[in-house]
């Protein structure tokens, strides 16, 4: 219960801190349908497989070939969080749960100062969801193996913000 509400409200503050418009009620059902299925078709261990394994690749494209267009605040965020998992030196759970909450302050950032529009925006919501549960995980891994594989498919798919997104 716990989960599904927390995934909620960091769902909503994603669609509220965007600036959008038209594009709320079209991700606002994406996303419900996604948690749907989290909740209702998947057990707890094969939702938390399913968004550690970037499948969020599949969903992503490129703007006919070329990466989108982001903005300032949202690549120096990724860029920020980057560079912290580059210098995490985590050695016990309680490290990770540091590392996780500090992900997830810039990661805030990131949603409050998105101004994203359009299919670059909609884009950066298919990048950004995983991220969140990845970030989500790794604030309640219970062994220094489980941190280090989750801090592992977050940095990966903080690289491949690159390939999307410029």
């Amino acid at each position: 219960m716990k989960k599904t509400i927390l995934t909620t409200a960091i769902i909503s503050a994603l669609l509220i801190g965007c600036n959008e418009t038209k594009h709320k009620d079209e991700n606002t059902d994406t996303v419900e349908t996604t948690e749907g299925v989290h909740e209702h078709e998947m057990d707890e261990m094969t939702a938390e497989t399913h968004s550690m394994n970037n499948a969020w690749v599949n969903e992503i494209k490129l703007d006919n070939g070329n990466k989108w267009e982001a903005n300032l605040e949202t690549t120096e965020g990724v860029d920020k969080m980057l560079n912290l998992i580059k210098a995490s030196d985590s050695k016990t759970v309680e490290d990770y749960h540091t590392l996780a909450s500090k992900l997830n302050e810039d990661k805030n950032v990131v949603i409050k100062k998105c101004t994203m529009e359009g299919p670059s925006h909609d884009n950066l919501h298919v990048f950004l969801h995983p991220l969140i549960e990845k970030i989500e995980a790794l604030g309640k891994v219970s062994t220094t193996d489980e941190g280090a594989e989750v801090t592992a498919s977050i940095k990966e798919n903080l690289e491949g913000y690159y390939e999307y997104f410029k």
